[in-house]
């Protein structure tokens, strides 16, 4: 995820970090190559958790036409546009420059409509339908502001979606160990293990913003398939789905 000033929830760090690999965003085998294989799984769990939540046909062309949908720490757009894709008004925000005229020129490119913006949520002065963060919070230097400047931006009785990465020895173990320094799916330093969040955690931090949390859900790696699934446990990397009071 930098900007001329100096963002409130975001750190500085972290938003080197990003901007350093920016050019790789849209490379699938590159150092996202694990962002683009948790697409379908996240993406299953956002379609129906909002097919759901708004009475939506989840087979139609585009269900969510008419809606407005906010995404946090977007990167180069690899959720957005999908979201765009399936009929909703998306804005889209991170506090990295780079990573956002990435974002910018590849939506042009698809002939995508998205409303991209090198900012933080606490700087937007509107409310959406549905704001989703994924794997921004491990990032953050101070997840409760975080997720109360993103529960802002939310509509009530809109629906909220984040992922993140459990602190557990199963994820220190296959996140750390096992994608940065032996599988090499990501660069060294990507993560710090400390930033992780157990999903109690999670939902205590909506809770105190007002949003409930509804569902959780995990994926995991099958090797043999070479990919994500969506699964039960919550024990490495998870998404949470959440609803703010009406």
């Amino acid at each position: 995820m930098a900007s001329t000033t100096t963002p409130t929830t975001a750190s500085p760090e972290e938003i080197a970090r990003f901007q350093a690999m920016a050019d790789a965003w849209w490379d699938a085998e590159g150092d996202f190559k694990p962002l683009h294989q948790l697409n379908p799984p996240r993406l299953a769990f956002l379609r129906d958790h909002l097919a759901e939540h708004f009475s939506r046909d989840a087979t139609a062309p585009r269900p969510f036409e008419g809606l407005s949908l906010l995404d946090v720490g977007c990167g180069g757009g690899l959720l957005s546009e999908p979201m765009a894709r399936l009929g909703f008004a998306v804005t889209a925000i991170d506090a990295g420059e780079k990573n956002i005229g990435v974002a910018r020129l590849h939506a042009e490119q698809g002939g995508l409509d998205i409303d991209y913006r090198c900012a933080t949520p606490e700087t937007l002065d509107r409310q959406f339908d549905v704001v989703m963060t994924m794997e921004v919070i491990e990032h953050v230097p101070d997840a409760d502001a975080f997720l109360s400047a993103v529960g802002d931006r939310l509509k009530p009785g809109g629906a909220f979606f984040g992922a993140t990465l459990n602190r557990t020895p199963q994820s220190f173990a296959l996140a750390i160990v096992g994608a940065e320094y032996i599988l090499r799916w990501l660069p060294r330093g990507t993560h710090d293990w400390r930033k992780f969040v157990r999903p109690s955690e999670f939902a205590a931090a909506l809770r105190r913003v007002g949003i409930a949390p509804k569902s959780f859900e995990g994926v995991r790696y099958a090797p043999l398939r070479e990919r994500w699934e969506r699964c039960a446990s919550l024990e490495v990397n998870y998404a949470v789905y959440g609803v703010r009071a009406g």
